[in-house]
């Protein structure tokens, strides 16, 4: 079982940085890759960034460039910094923990907004 709890949304000007934590809490049983979605009003969520546990990373075409994803395995801790922020970006942004070993085995956050304004 794991608990994960987003941090650092925000309100940002186009052309901004935020840097969004992800604090995983409770028992990892399996080994897990690490993610960050986001969902805009209407549409549907998507992949944004994701990182292997062997440390592999995935980004989505639209962030490759400005954003990164990266992991603390020692703090059970998973960030994404952004960085050129575009108002296309705004969305509600969601931490994943998905199980390598268990299908099916996922664990999503809360989620945290990010607001980019021009």
């Amino acid at each position: 079982q794991v608990q994960l709890v987003e941090s650092g949304g925000g309100l940002v000007q186009a052309g901004g940085s935020l840097r969004l934590s992800c604090a995983a809490s409770g028992s990892i049983f399996s080994i897990y890759t690490m993610g960050w979605h986001r969902q805009a009003p209407g549409k549907q969520r998507e992949l944004v960034a994701s990182v292997r546990s062997g440390g592999g990373t995935n980004y989505a075409d639209s962030v490759k460039g400005r954003f990164t994803i990266f992991r603390d395995n020692a703090k059970n801790m998973v960030y994404l910094q952004m960085s050129s922020l575009k108002p296309e970006d705004t969305a509600v942004y969601y931490c994943k923990a998905e199980s390598e070993r268990l299908p099916g085995y996922d664990y999503w956050g809360q989620g945290t907004q990010v607001t980019v304004s021009s």
